[in-house]
């Protein structure tokens, strides 16, 4: 690879910005650990003047990113727009056939159209890299591709979504709702000012479940419709009600093998407080691999915020830079299997559910006997009266049942006069 080498960054939000400053001040050392002069050459972004928090050259601004190719030599293309089609596929799409080498912390890009855009890559023996893309700052992917190479990984699992993470943990802190919460994770960069929703409602942890689990297991990116849930209905209720019980909730990716069949799902789950788990707090994100003959492995680190992404976009630079060409998911594209997916209704759990209802005889009695009728049994039992307003919470823990049997159960209570809202159900992980 030549010395002096051209960048470009196409998008300038949160991330793309704080990138754009590293890359400035970061100059020197990055050439005296690679031996490469860079030199940013071409930015681009859909408002030139909006306030940013860091300053950039605008004779280098490009408003139509697709013009970066017609008008300048780039070597590295940094793509931060962050959305899984229209410009962000177009960018990486003509960079890769163009022979520029591509680093992006887009998941969704990733997870919908990875498969394309790696053989894209290898095809024209340029790299496409997307550590940043999973778990912030933690070198998750690298680790998979390199470090643990040669393991037989059979599960990957954790804490995937610094938002959803810090808004659990601070509404346990400060004994707050998640709409307050969720304001404060606005105001301190944590969520997306305008619509946060693809943090809260479990699309970005799938995202990179999706993606974990092609690296981990060399299998094609997945397709299949599967479970996912985010944090939008956790109320601060089911937090004080886990805290009792000596557990907590926290939204866990899952990606593992099951009679070699893949299975994929992001959820809440109630975990002990004594738990690895149920101690990783705030913006952190913790993720653990099972595989032989490694063991159990855990790497944590901060997982939101434009920091630690840029971190993680810094060392794919410096990647390539050394001049290391490496298949974006390890081994060659026509080397990844397809592989059948585990059938969701067989999943088996411990459920935690709590039913708002009115306070009068029988209504309990219905309740177990409807349980009792789907072959779900009773391990715990909690029944807190509210007198003032007729009405009382029931909190049951149950032993272990399949997803079919609690669907088909909780349908039933729906039509219930004597329940007040909707049954929430929390899953139990160990």
């Amino acid at each position: 690879m030549k010395k002096n080498i051209n960048l470009a960054v196409v998008g300038l939000g949160q991330v793309g910005i704080y990138l754009l400053n590293e890359l400035i001040t970061k100059k020197k050392e990055i050439e005296l650990k690679t031996g490469k002069k860079i030199n940013v050459v071409a930015v681009s972004a859909k408002n030139k003047n909006k306030k940013r928090k860091f300053r950039f050259d605008k004779k280098i601004f490009f408003k139509d990113p697709l013009n970066i190719f017609k008008n300048t030599k780039v070597d590295v293309l940094f793509e931060a727009i962050g959305t899984s089609d229209g410009i962000s596929k177009k960018v990486v799409e003509i960079a890769l056939k163009k022979k520029i080498h591509v680093i992006t912390p887009n998941k969704a890009l990733i997870s919908k159209h990875g498969n394309y855009l790696a053989k894209l890559a290898e095809d024209n023996k340029v790299n496409l890299e997307f550590e940043a893309s999973v778990a912030g700052g933690i070198p998750i992917l690298r680790s998979i591709k390199e470090g643990l190479a040669t393991n037989k990984i059979n599960k990957v699992y954790g804490i995937l979504n610094g938002t959803s993470n810090y808004i659990l943990s601070e509404m346990e802190n400060l004994n707050d709702s998640f709409s307050n919460v969720l304001k404060k994770a606005q105001a301190l960069g944590y969520a997306e000012p305008g619509n946060p929703k693809l943090d809260l409602n479990g699309f970005d942890a799938f995202a990179k479940v999706r993606i974990l689990s092609s690296l981990a297991f060399n299998i094609k990116i997945s397709k299949h419709k599967c479970l996912m849930e985010g944090i939008e209905n956790i109320e601060l209720k089911d937090i004080e009600i886990a805290n009792k019980l000596g557990l907590r909730i926290k939204l866990l990716g899952i990606s593992e093998l099951k009679n070699n069949q893949l299975f994929e799902t992001v959820h809440p789950c109630l975990v002990s407080k004594k738990s690895y788990i149920g101690n990783v707090n705030g913006v952190m994100n913790a993720v653990i691999l099972e595989g032989k003959p490694v063991g159990e492995s855990v790497l944590q680190g901060e997982g939101a915020g434009p920091g630690p992404t840029s971190s993680s976009l810094l060392s794919d630079l410096l990647s390539i830079l050394r001049g290391n060409i490496k298949k974006p998911f390890g081994v060659a594209n026509s080397k990844l299997k397809k592989i059948k997916h585990y059938n969701v209704n067989n999943y088996v759990n411990s459920l935690y559910l709590r039913f708002e209802v009115k306070d009068k005889p029988g209504v309990l009695s219905k309740i177990t006997n409807r349980l009792a009728k789907f072959r779900i049994s009773i391990k715990q039992l909690i029944q807190t009266p509210d007198k003032k307003n007729n009405k009382a919470t029931i909190v049951i823990i149950t032993h272990k049942t399949t997803e079919l049997n609690s669907n088909n159960c909780l349908s039933i209570f729906k039509k219930d006069k004597n329940i007040l809202q909707s049954p929430k159900l929390i899953r139990l992980y160990s």
